[in-house]
């Protein structure tokens, strides 16, 4: 499929999608006339590019990776890097736990309060 397709297909921009190629992150084969043409892989390939920066992986990181994702390919460095990546997600997915536990019951007193007229918690 042509670089426009794709875009539409996976709702990512085809200047994303060349910057993806440019760090070696996608591939696509090239016309004689110097058309990118991708194969219907790389739709699953764009979607898993996009959930790893979503995750706040760096395009060295994802790069990295993706030999052990698409072929089971791994080295010890790149292990520890998952790791420390995972742990790094984990602490950010405990903060925002926190946060939303606290807008939670900010939320509960809120309701409490149009209800019945009862001052609103403090800050918690």
């Amino acid at each position: 499929m042509r670089i426009g397709e794709l875009a539409t297909r996976t709702g990512v921009s085809v200047r994303a999608l060349r910057y993806y190629e440019e760090h070696a992150l996608l591939t696509a084969e090239r016309t004689p006339s110097g058309q990118r043409h991708y194969p219907e892989s790389a739709v699953a390939r764009v979607h898993l590019i996009q959930q790893l920066y979503a995750a706040g992986l760096s395009s060295r990181t994802i790069r990295d990776l993706l030999p052990c994702v698409l072929d089971g390919r791994a080295t010890p460095e790149l292990l520890h890097r998952l790791t420390a990546q995972r742990d790094h997600l984990t602490t950010k997915l405990a903060a925002l736990t926190a946060t939303r536990d606290t807008l939670d019951r900010v939320i509960t007193n809120a309701e409490t309060n149009l209800r019945t007229g009862e001052a609103c918690g403090g800050g918690e």
